[in-house]
């Protein structure tokens, strides 16, 4: 777990609900889940992903605010590197982005 993630936990030790990990599943199935979060009344979503599944965000970033949520704004775009522990036990970098959209 980064510093940043440690950073963004709740007191329960939980990240915020409105918060959409991107990975191996489909890009509409991101999409439903961030209009689900907008029409439940979230004012703003963090869309999160490492290494191979940054071009996925950006995709869903894009299909939201040119086709589902046209009022959508972009908040922030913050890249950064996360060192992670294989199995192996050597360490290894890899890229991670967050977008973060509001109303």
């Amino acid at each position: 777990m980064s510093d940043n993630e440690q950073g963004m936990r709740g007191a329960d030790g939980l990240l915020g609900t409105n918060t959409v990990f991107i990975g191996k599943k489909p890009t509409m199935n991101y999409v439903l889940a961030v209009v689900t979060q907008f029409n439940g009344g979230a004012s703003e979503v963090t869309l999160k992903a490492r290494g191979m599944s940054i071009s996925k965000a950006v995709d869903v970033k894009e299909i939201l605010l040119n086709r589902f949520l046209p009022n959508l704004k972009e908040k922030s775009i913050r890249t950064s590197s996360e060192e992670l522990l294989n199995e192996d036990g050597t360490k290894s970098k890899v890229s991670a982005i967050h977008i973060v959209l509001g109303k």
